[in-house]
């Protein structure tokens, strides 16, 4: 252990952080009301933290914790860290430190404490065994926080989200397994904030890596002998190299630098089939549209002659022109009837684009209402301006006419793009029959043959039937991903809605959208400015032409009487002018009261005029 961590004052102490807490107290209120916080009055990551916090929908004024269950306490990792933290605990005894272990999902699973005070409130806060400090269920901490950013990270007093936990200090470092690199849980050092120092992340960063280190004993003779094999690879090239085995995956910089998640996974996937093959090489497609060749060498333990895993090495062949690099910067394209800018929606319409240059027949995959059909429409329109475009839709079509339709759109009277919605609700035997129409469509294909798109949800699994047919799959964003397209996304609707109409929408209102969650995306959006222009056709949409659920980010489901309250509450505001102590007296509320209610609503504070 390290010398540092012999004394516990040094941990406690000796070299305490000093912080403005009323200040900070006072941003995170105005951050919870909604109110603007400038970037230098609290730290960066805990800003982001707490940005996350919101759109999970975090409540901050109470804990509610779930419980998974008592841990399994015959693991590797509880096996390795219990002694480290033992010896930890004893020089620590009693003291106001507590010591903490969790999951990779951050559920407790170890928690020593050496003062009963200190003891006593964690239970209250429900931080023991069982329960899952996530982010996703307590918001900005030090367990969840680190596990979210995937490094140490301390987060003191108030900056914690929920008030529950701001008179406590936390310092987590998440724990990576030695071989795979996998984050296999985290360590946590929590103490009351009025003792906090300097050297509790130190503390903690040791006692991660004691814990890191110890779990080499425990490590599995089949991941050692896949690892040896991956460092004898590494020093071998200067290309990617991928390890994998049914448990663990590791690669090098190299594939990281040049494949994006995306293409990551699909790599791994047939490595994997690859593998379980017994294959030596085979060839992937990226969604870039490069190509990939893909060499395998299964690795096999000495002793016991079984299978380890494999090496694989992949070897880049044909690198799309358009766009150059999937993860840098992506330019802009025009497509017919299409806005947004953002890089998510770009890379996805230039994906799109790509696939139909290269003769590819694609699917679009994506939550309802993303614009799957008018990204479709749009390539169309701008590759192929002049010919037909046939949209069917497989939730709706008799399925004993359509092969029928298709044959017909393919084969019999070509159309220039076929879109067929929905696929994924087909019935297996028309999913078998519409298989057999593409091949026979795909053998008589001529270089001007007609554009195929199949559509479906985001989690469904695309047929078996389809694969070889259809090389790329294309995810379409949802709007949550490219909000900041809405400055653009909005009065291409409004044209829509209200043509030749003079009605644009105020920054005010501009803002409220924009902080919406939009679970129905772009159509969602599109039903609410048609609502809108139900009473108002002209001039500039200000916030109280919203209706009034747009004008909150909602952190849950409502009933009927918190919906009538949280009307009122918005109306409270815009009569007192955004001023939330005049508006607690119109509604004779408390000034605690009221800010309760404008976080637990998510009610917007719109800008006074």
């Amino acid at each position: 252990m390290a010398n540092s961590a012999s004394t516990p004052e040094s941990v406690l102490t000796r070299t305490p952080i000093p912080t403005d807490d009323d200040g900070l107290a006072d941003t995170r209120i105005r951050f919870l009301t909604t109110e603007a916080v400038e970037p230098d009055e609290v730290r960066k990551s805990i800003l982001a933290s707490w940005w996350r916090s919101r759109r999970l929908d975090v409540p901050a004024d109470r804990i509610t914790l779930p419980y998974v269950g008592s841990p399994d306490l015959d693991t590797p990792l509880i096996h390795s860290a219990a002694p480290v933290l033992r010896r930890l605990g004893d020089q620590l005894d009693g003291q106001p430190i507590s010591l903490i272990l969790t999951d990779p999902t951050g559920v407790v699973l170890l928690q020593y404490t050496g003062d009963p005070d200190l003891n006593r409130h964690l239970e209250r806060v429900e931080l023991v065994p069982g329960f899952s400090y996530g982010e996703q269920f307590v918001g900005t901490n030090g367990i969840g926080t680190a596990l979210a950013e995937g490094r140490p990270m301390h987060v003191f007093g108030h900056e914690h989200y929920a008030e529950n936990l701001e008179n406590l200090a936390c310092a987590g470092v998440p724990i990576r397994h030695p071989i795979s690199g996998k984050t296999v849980g985290a360590i946590d050092l929590t103490c009351w904030r009025a003792d906090a120092g300097g050297l509790l992340v130190a503390l903690a960063r040791s006692t991660a890596e004691q814990i890191r280190q110890a779990l080499l004993t425990y490590s599995d003779m089949r991941e050692l002998t896949l690892f040896r094999a991956y460092l004898q690879t590494c020093r071998r090239t200067t290309g990617i190299v991928i390890a994998l085995n049914s448990d663990v995956v590791m690669m090098n910089d190299r594939a990281r630098q040049l494949l994006d998640p995306v293409d990551q996974t699909v790599v791994i996937g047939r490595a994997n089939q690859l593998l379980t093959e017994s294959g030596r090489m085979a060839m992937a497609t990226l969604a870039t549209g490069t190509k990939v060749r893909l060499r395998c060498r299964p690795v096999t333990d000495r002793d016991t002659g079984d299978i380890a895993g494999g090496v694989i090495t992949a070897e880049l062949l044909e690198v799309a022109a358009e766009p150059a690099n999937i993860s840098g910067p992506v330019l802009p394209m025009f497509l017919p009837g299409v806005v947004g800018s953002a890089s998510a929606w770009l890379r996805c319409c230039h994906q799109v684009d790509a696939g139909y240059d290269r003769g590819d027949w694609l699917i679009l995959t994506g939550e309802s209402g993303v614009g799957k059909l008018t990204v479709a429409r749009g390539v169309h329109l701008r590759r192929n301006s002049l010919g037909r475009m046939h949209v069917l839709d497989a939730a709706t079509a008799d399925p004993d006419h359509l092969c029928d339709e298709v044959r017909a759109d393919l084969i019999d009277d070509p159309v220039g793009t076929l879109v067929i919605r929905h696929v994924d609700r087909l019935e297996p035997e028309v999913t078998r029959a519409l298989a057999a129409v593409f091949r026979q469509a795909r053998e008589n294909k001529q270089a001007d043959g007609p554009w195929v798109t199949l559509t479906m949800s985001a989690d469904a699994e695309l047929p078996k039937e389809f694969w070889s047919l259809f090389p790329l799959t294309v995810e379409v964003p949802p709007l949550r991903r490219h909000i900041e397209d809405l400055s653009e996304i909005v009065p291409l609707m409004l044209n829509r809605l209200c043509p030749g109409a003079e009605l644009t929408c105020s920054p005010a209102a501009m803002h409220l959208l924009t902080r919406g969650r939009w679970p129905g995306n772009s159509a969602q959006l599109y039903g609410v400015l048609k609502q809108v222009t139900q009473h108002r056709r002209a001039g500039v949409i200000q916030p109280a032409d919203l209706p009034a659920e747009y004008r909150t980010a909602s952190r849950r489901p409502l009933n009927r009487m918190e919906a009538v309250e949280r009307d009122a509450i918005v109306h409270g505001l815009e009569d007192a002018r955004g001023n939330k102590v005049q508006a607690a007296k119109l509604l004779g509320m408390s000034r605690a009261t009221i800010y309760r209610k404008i976080h637990d609503y998510g009610i917007v504070i719109s800008p006074s005029p």
